[in-house]
């Protein structure tokens, strides 16, 4: 086989295999096409019309609506969570080495304790 021999075999399986993909979405509608068309304008998910690559969307965020966010944490569950960090000494004492504060002063701090879920039974069987 000659090189122009595989680069049109190549071809023929890039456009069958191009045209399976199609296919199991099936036909779309015009009318899809311009609903899809219209979402995609209204979105900004649409390339911009320069050499970036990124869509219009990440080119000028403030012409287009920030993504709806999931509710993340109420004001007193994060101060919960503050709370309970200083009381342990969870909290970074210095950022550049990141050691925690009960790292550095373990005495300042109550200790994580560990409980043995033994039963007398499973104890001794393995002694």
């Amino acid at each position: 086989m000659n090189r122009k021999h595989v680069t049109a075999i190549a071809a023929a399986l890039i456009a069958l295999s191009a045209t399976q993909v199609f296919a199991a979405d099936g036909p779309k509608t015009r009318e899809q096409v311009k609903a899809e068309l219209a979402e995609a304008v209204r979105t900004g998910n649409m390339p911009a019309p320069d050499e970036s690559g990124l869509l219009l969307n990440q080119v000028y965020p403030e012409r287009y609506a920030s993504p709806i966010h999931q509710a993340g944490k109420s004001r007193a569950e994060v101060r919960a969570e503050l709370d309970e960090a200083i009381r342990t000494g969870n909290m970074v004492a210095h950022g550049e080495t990141g050691e925690r504060l009960k790292d550095l002063n373990p005495g300042a701090y109550p200790t994580s304790r560990t409980f043995n879920t033994q039963t007398a039974g499973q104890a001794n069987a393995a002694r």
